[in-house]
């Protein structure tokens, strides 16, 4: 059997690779590179920057836990400008196709977020309107269809948006929807679930901030299910998937669920070679169920 096509497109976006890096767990650019050839992946999501430069959270920000890892790291970053100006040529000249991600307390920074992005070569931006790494979560969009459909309306311009959506609410189509509606052009399932870890000496949490984004193998049959029932009701929407990629074998169960792509995040603590294993990985299981391309497995659990 010949090698399994890994190509894959994100509607008017094509993918060499369906395997990706997870915003946040990358850092802004070249960083990786180190460690694989950039321009052998489908893209490299950045860190989820704000219009301006922004503290995060108090440390300490990220823990081990049984089957993962918890972060509040809080959205530490030096803004679309300095990014834009430092870290994007050296991730373009190192090969890699860019995806930006931003973020915004508002509508309006979400819109000065993106307007910060035009002209940039970029190949999408990543909407993320989930984070939970925020000490006041009324303003996690993501918890609300009509926030949603807002600041994805907000965002609108020459870059495809790529809409990132939270498991930690109760029926996520219509949220999906409200983004699909307001100009998304795919969504990411998901962000990470909420979670805390207590020091039983000192009786207090661990993280600096209290709680924060459970990520990992502990989160994968999560978001495998997000992404089977978002396939389900919207059929010709591209999606991403995330959570707990740490093998092809996870990366292909995205797949057959519904997954025009996966992302990997948390296995790159462990290995910065991660997204370059579970690319030769992806590539193995899909030979051995048989599948001839990506594309072949897109969906199959819904056929």
């Amino acid at each position: 059997m010949s090698r399994p096509a890994l190509a894959t497109t994100i509607g008017d976006v094509e993918l060499s690779s369906a395997v990706m890096t997870a915003s946040g767990t990358a850092g802004y650019g070249a960083e990786l590179s180190a460690y694989g050839d950039l321009s052998a992946l489908g893209a490299l999501v950045t860190k989820s920057l704000a219009a301006t430069p922004w503290p995060g959270n108090a440390a300490p920000r990220v823990t081990e836990v049984r089957a993962g890892m918890l972060n509040s790291v809080g959205l530490q970053g030096p803004g679309v400008p300095a990014w834009r100006d430092r870290e994007l040529p050296a991730a373009r000249a190192a090969g890699a196709t860019v995806v930006a991600s931003i973020w915004g307390t508002s509508v309006d920074a979400y819109r000065a977020a993106a307007e910060a992005l035009a002209g940039a070569d970029v190949a999408a931006v990543e909407v993320n309107v989930s984070c939970p790494n925020v000490e006041d979560r009324s303003s996690m969009f993501a918890h609300s269809a009509a926030a949603t459909g807002a600041v994805v309306e907000a965002c609108r311009g020459s870059h495809p948006l790529w809409v990132k959506l939270s498991p930690n609410v109760a029926d996520l189509t219509p949220i999906a929807a409200a983004a699909i509606d307001a100009g998304a052009s795919a969504l990411v399932l998901t962000n990470t679930l909420l979670g805390m870890k207590l020091d039983l000496s000192t009786r207090r949490p661990v993280l600096g901030n209290g709680g924060g984004g459970l990520s990992g193998p502990a989160v994968h049959p999560v978001a495998v299910r997000a992404v089977y029932e978002i396939r389900k009701a919207f059929p010709d929407v591209p999606i991403i998937g995330v959570g707990g990629v740490m093998h092809g074998r996870d990366a292909l169960e995205f797949l057959i669920a519904g997954a025009n792509a996966v992302q990997v995040g948390t296995a790159t603590f462990h290995n910065p070679r991660a997204p370059w294993k579970v690319t030769a990985s992806l590539e193995r299981a899909l030979r051995r169920a048989n599948f001839t391309s990506v594309a072949d497995a897109i969906g199959a659990a819904q056929r």
